[in-house]
C-alpha cells in the first residue's frame, strides 16, 4: 500500500465517520471510519519513513579532466 492508498483510507474513514448517518444493526460505521483513519495515518507514517531510508546520499565527485595529446 502506497501513500495514495493511505490517503484514500484516511478520506474514506473521515467520510464514514463524519459525513454519513447510516444506521446498521451489526456494524458501527463510526468505529469503522475511525479505524480506517488510524490505519491510514499509521501507513502514511511508515511509508514516509521507508521513503526517507531509501534515499541515498550522493556526495559530489570532482570532474575528471583528461588532457588530450596536442599534436598540432
Amino acid at each position: 500500500m502506497g501513500i495514495g492508498g493511505c490517503i484514500t483510507l484516511i478520506a474514506v474513514g473521515a467520510i464514514l465517520t463524519f459525513a454519513t448517518d447510516w444506521e446498521l444493526d451489526s456494524v458501527n460505521l463510526d468505529l469503522v471510519g475511525v479505524i480506517m483513519m488510524a490505519v491510514g495515518i499509521i501507513g502514511t507514517a511508515v511509508m514516509t519513513s521507508i521513503a526517507r531510508r531509501r534515499r541515498a546520499i550522493v556526495t559530489p565527485v570532482a570532474p575528471t579532466v583528461v588532457d588530450r595529446d596536442q599534436r598540432f
